[in-house]
């Protein structure tokens, strides 16, 4: 769709949607009274500036369906998110709702190369989270035979894929991972699985993880993202001809990207957090969501040929920065980092720890097999000490902090079989991140 259509487009339901809250929603009429402003100031695409912005703290207030827009009678379906730091995130779908989202994530398959006639296996959890059924109803709305198997179990997991022979797979970067260990321990080269492609999302994830899994299993790695609060996956999604940025489905769901400091947006091309503004829901209408996750977006066309605006992939969530001494780090960052260092297998925590009423960052890794027999389990081994030491440099240099580097025998790491928990919190015996 050509720029000024698409625009066009987005203004008449961006227009509707605004109307809808001020007229069903109390918690978004007494933000516009609030603020002095009523439907019909919204003109212009420009005007979006104008509105107020929502956040999970507002979900939470309104608990449970204090944000719906429909009557009750209308509701078919209910989600909500993982509720890790408390009650859950409750959304609520129309029928409508539920038909929008199955083809949003039906364009998501093809532009990540799937086909009518595959089999696709869908290793995202089912449940509350969104990732399982928002897959599965995509990929029937586009007439894929669905494999529902959720997260977990993982080697009726690798069954499954060896005897179905499924042509796509959708599941977090880092249950992937854990699939292609048990393969291997199992005697199963996972570049010969009947897999050429695969749909990864529910955590950021970096650029050295998708050539790592691209190369473990020989297929292509394209990032699908959504949140609950907007609709659940299918936002957007990469294309399999690029693997360059994430298309936003535009003519449903319109982003911008602010300072999270000032609010203001920034440029195209500058990070900042991304927020998301729905056109279409029913039951949910969401106005300038606050995602906490931080990205850019460009308006540049993409080589597949697709014209909707590009979002960079999530480099991180505000709430799982780490400020080190004064220089903010993402996991991700830590990430690209380990992928790059032989011996070490793709499995990593950062826990934050106090000592001495000091707060510290220790990075545990794990070294993989052929590197423990070589010592012979002896973690005192100059070869070890040294890899610790090339660790600690590369994240000096690259991430610009120091923090002690602690080196672990071979499956030690908790491996992941839905979102990785990658950050833990022991100055408080809690799990702040994922």
């Amino acid at each position: 769709m050509k720029r000024d259509e698409m625009e066009s487009l987005q203004l008449d339901r961006l227009r509707n949607t605004v109307g809808a809250v001020y007229k069903h929603v109390d918690f978004y009429r007494e933000k516009f009274e609030e603020l002095g402003i009523v439907p019909e100031d919204i003109r212009s695409l420009d005007d979006i500036a104008k509105l107020p912005f929502t956040n999970k703290q507002d979900f939470r207030d309104h608990y449970p369906f204090g944000l719906f827009a429909v009557p009750q009678e209308e509701i078919v379906r209910i989600h909500g998110s993982s509720g890790t730091s408390g009650k859950p995130t409750i959304v609520g779908y129309t029928s409508d709702d539920i038909n929008v989202w199955a083809e949003v994530v039906a364009r998501s398959i093809v532009a990540a190369g799937g086909k009518r006639s595959d089999t696709f296996h869908n290793s995202y959890g089912y449940g509350l989270f969104t990732g399982g059924i928002g897959l599965h109803y995509g990929a029937e709305a586009l007439g894929m035979a669905v494999v529902p198997m959720s997260g977990g179990n993982t080697k009726r997991q690798i069954t499954m894929i060896e005897d179905l022979k499924p042509r796509g797979i959708g599941g977090t970067p880092s249950y992937m991972l854990t699939i292609a260990e048990k393969m291997k321990e199992a005697g199963i080269n996972p570049r010969q699985s009947s897999m050429e492609y695969g749909i990864f999302g529910a955590e950021p994830w970096s650029e050295e993880l998708r050539k790592k899994i691209e190369e473990t299993f020989n297929l292509k790695a394209v990032d699908i993202y959504g949140l609950s609060e907007i609709m659940g996956p299918g936002v957007s999604v990469e294309c399999h001809e690029a693997q360059n940025g994430l298309h936003v489905q535009e003519d449903h769901f319109y982003v911008e990207v602010i300072n999270p400091e000032t609010l203001e947006q920034v440029a195209e091309g500058e990070e900042g957090e991304l927020v998301f503004t729905s056109l279409t829901k029913r039951a949910l209408p969401i106005i300038r969501y606050r995602t906490g996750d931080i990205s850019s977006i460009t308006r540049e066309i993409c080589k597949c040929g697709r014209t909707t605006i590009r979002m960079s992939r999530v480099k991180g969530r505000t709430d799982d920065m780490m400020i080190i001494r004064g220089v903010n780090v993402f996991p991700s960052e830590i990430e690209r980092v380990l992928l790059k260092v032989e011996s070490l297998v793709p499995h990593y925590q950062i826990h934050l720890v106090r000592a001495d009423s000091l707060d510290n960052v220790e990075l545990h890794v794990e070294i993989d097999d052929a590197l423990y027999e070589t010592i012979a389990g002896d973690l005192t081994d100059g070869r070890v000490i040294q890899l610790k030491k090339e660790i600690q440099s590369l994240i000096k240099s690259t991430c610009l902090v120091s923090m002690e580097v602690i080196l672990n025998i071979p499956k030690t790491i908790p491996r992941s079989e839905g979102k990785a928990i990658r950050i833990i919190d022991f100055r408080n015996k809690n799990v702040v991140g994922v």
